[in-house]
């Protein structure tokens, strides 16, 4: 193991410390959510294996945490099903969180084969070489919440709506899904298979992310140059959240599979905020300019933007219910959050990118811990 921190929290340890000394592969761990995952993964204790074709971003969040350092950094395309399988069968993960996809939808319009291949066919590829392998126990498909067709109605999406998608990335993203429930199906309904589930999440925000055409990105680059930022769809509403929850959701579910809790295999799981935090657009730069003494923003009427939901939601219940989670933060303190990342790494540098991170990470715990979130109680 080349490096690993262990945190505990008010005598407790997360996730019933059920992550320390694993071996874990993440898929796509370059990007953005795969860079705090590994982060959070250093912490619990694990050893992590990342593979990733490459550095999606400049700057990157992976390379300002300097993870290359921390974990074991493998490269290659999740499109190639032999280096796939080689990596697997060297590295004998306990768990794999396989993130690794096409996540800009402006991106999957204009390289539409690009997307397909990658969410869809990539995710059969990891699906067929898991069926083969003994030493895996256990893997968590992200995928996205747009997999759903999206009707934008005003009510939740819950697991058993109709998938579908009106655009490359949400079509493939549903193609995904429908992939695994077929291989599970198929596969791994025996009980000495791996445990496998699926989850699905989005719009999230947090200290970071760079990648082209994101709100927050954006927003922040723009504020950072004394400029307002440029905004296609102020009405678009959507539900934010903090990156660290969706993956405190991931954690938890991968967690109940290692542990072996049978209602959880084969199953898809939503995760995101309250109701009540589906906000739009304008409303989440307001909220952040709190933070930030900045000028705001102007919108520019993009016909692209009409390829974009306007309304999108999900519905957490079985979340709740089955695994007992429930978001951690509130709408300003996903704002607080965010920003002061961001801030602290274009102005005041009172942190590195990798001390703020890791701030972020243990203010999260104990916020959870003293809301006695189920996957932070003391054991």
């Amino acid at each position: 193991m080349k490096f690993g921190i262990v945190v505990k929290q008010l005598g407790g340890i997360m996730f019933n410390d059920i992550y320390r000394n694993k071996k874990v592969l993440i898929t796509g761990h370059t990007g953005f959510k795969g860079s705090w995952l590994s982060s959070w993964l250093l912490n619990l204790g694990a050893e992590v294996i990342g593979y990733s074709d490459e550095v999606p971003t400049e700057p990157s969040l992976f390379n300002e945490l300097k993870l290359a350092e921390k974990i074991t950094d493998l490269r290659g395309d999740i499109r190639d099903y032999k280096a796939l399988k080689q990596v697997v069968e060297n590295e004998k993960p306990d768990i794999i969180f396989h993130l690794a996809a096409h996540a800009i939808v402006r991106e999957c319009l204009e390289n539409p084969v690009e997307a397909f291949t990658t969410n869809s066919i990539g995710t059969v590829n990891l699906l067929d070489i898991i069926r083969f392998n003994e030493s895996i126990q256990a893997a968590v498909f992200i995928t996205s919440d747009k997999c759903y067709e999206n009707v934008e109605w005003e009510y939740g999406y819950r697991e058993d709506d109709q998938l579908g998608g009106k655009d490359p990335y949400s079509a493939s993203k549903a193609c995904a899904e429908i992939a695994f429930s077929a291989f599970y199906r198929t596969y791994f309904n025996s009980i000495e298979k791996a445990k496998l589930a699926t989850a699905r999440a989005g719009n999230v925000i947090g200290g970071g992310d760079w990648a082209k055409d994101r709100i927050v990105p954006d927003t922040m680059k723009a504020w950072a140059s004394g400029t307002e930022v440029e905004i296609r769809s102020p009405m678009a509403t959507r539900p934010w959240q903090h990156v660290l929850e969706p993956l405190s959701g991931y954690l938890w579910l991968g967690a109940g599979l290692l542990a072996g809790q049978s209602d959880l295999v084969g199953e898809s799981f939503n995760f995101g905020p309250l109701s009540n935090v589906n906000k739009p657009v304008k409303e989440l730069i307001d909220e952040m300019k709190k933070n930030w003494s900045v000028s705001g923003w102007f919108c520019n009427d993009d016909q692209n933007a009409k390829k974009e939901a306007n309304l999108l939601k999900l519905s957490c219940d079985k979340a709740l219910l089955r695994l007992d989670w429930l978001p951690n933060l509130s709408y300003p303190e996903t704002c607080e959050f965010t920003v002061e990342w961001y801030k602290n790494f274009y102005e005041s540098k009172s942190k590195t990118s990798w001390e703020m991170t890791q701030d972020h990470i243990k203010r999260y715990e104990l916020l959870a811990n003293e809301r006695e979130l189920v996957w932070a109680r003391t054991l």
